[in-house]
């Protein structure tokens, strides 16, 4: 198949996205497939854009040559901006045409332009197929006050939460307290995420969420083991723990080797992993998931309830991603998994 594997974008979670898409993106070579690696936003380098777009899939190129590793800290944007600096399109140049020419488009971007359904809407109304959920369900995710209103109203135990605008005046209910998790609505990565003690810090990281977005999620914060589960036509797959060595599962936590403990399957009574597995299920249906996504949940050390946090629609599969490793559990390389999300998204077309 001709596949165009599509990363980067102006997303805090960037970095994260080019390293999946570099990992895709090898692993569909190595499985016979015909494939371009594109920034979303950058596109088509300029030293193949005098080519005919049909002939790039033919060119023995390595796509993700310049792609490096993840850093400790989310990119600068603006950096990025100004390498197209009159843009008005998210899109490259390139993108569109050679998307269009392709069998499938392979996403591997996560965040804002890639996981809120913008992307998936554009590329419904082209006739483009892509890999993963709708745009309809993307949206829906990528909002987390949104989420929360879809669990709670199919059962699903989600965190005590409010959800506060920019501006706004608000009192913290007694069901939330201290201490507490302050999360952007929409944002990934756990960039613009802030575990806080006290009214004081609550005021810090509410200023801080705030530069990132106009809608700030305040939750309570559950102490206990934190857990994912992965979701593919609508079966879980195992569950995995996850154990940062120090503080949560922060961006570093996230993508930096050696920073967290990853265990799976957990090691959990079987009778708690099926029912996060349930949870999980049930969550993705709440939302309208085709294809694959993740739910993330916290296991609350003193009423052993297990709480869903949040669905990424795109899951991470960089070196350090938990899909890959729930998916290796089951016998499933990184090569057959990028494979078996292929085919599974193909399912959506027929």
């Amino acid at each position: 198949m001709k596949i165009v594997v599509l990363a980067g974008g102006l997303s805090t979670e960037r970095d994260v996205s080019l390293s999946s898409g570099r990992g895709i993106y090898r692993a569909l070579k190595e499985n016979g497939h015909q494939v371009i690696l594109l920034d979303v936003f950058l596109g088509l380098p300029d030293a193949w854009s005098q080519y005919p777009p049909e002939t790039l899939f033919d060119q023995d190129v390595d796509w993700a040559a310049s792609i490096q590793g993840v850093a400790e800290k989310a990119p600068d944007l603006d950096q990025i901006r100004a390498l197209r600096p009159d843009f008005r399109t998210l899109l490259g140049p390139g993108v569109l045409t050679l998307c269009q020419i392709s069998d499938m488009v392979f996403l591997g971007l996560h965040g804002a332009n890639g996981e809120d359904g913008r992307i998936q809407a554009l590329f419904d109304l082209m006739g483009i197929r892509y890999t993963g959920t709708g745009h309809t369900s993307s949206a829906l995710c990528m909002n987390k006050h949104i989420t929360k209103q879809m669990f709670r109203g199919t059962g699903i135990p989600a965190p005590p939460s409010i959800t506060v605008k920019k501006g706004e005046s608000f009192e913290l209910p007694d069901e939330i307290g201290f201490p507490c998790m302050v999360k952007t609505c929409c944002g990934g990565s756990s960039v613009g995420v802030y575990r806080v003690e006290d009214v004081f810090g609550l005021e810090r990281a509410l200023k801080d969420a705030f530069a990132l977005e106009d809608q700030v999620l305040i939750e309570r914060c559950i102490i206990g083991r934190e857990f994912s589960v992965a979701v593919v036509e609508g079966k879980a797959l195992p569950v995995i723990e996850i154990a940062p060595i120090s503080g949560f599962y922060d961006y570093k936590n996230k993508y930096q080797a050696g920073s967290t403990i990853e265990t799976c399957p957990a090691q959990i009574p079987q009778n708690l992993s099926a029912r996060m597995q349930r949870h999980a299920e049930a969550a993705c249906a709440s939302v309208g998931i085709e294809a694959y996504a993740r739910v993330d949940f916290m296991l609350d050390e003193c009423s052993g309830e297990d709480y869903a946090l949040e669905v990424n629609t795109l899951p991470g599969m960089t070196p350090t991603s938990l899909l890959p490793q729930e998916a290796a559990v089951l016998g499933y390389s990184y090569a057959q998994l990028c494979e078996w999300i292929l085919q599974v998204s193909l399912k959506k077309y027929q």
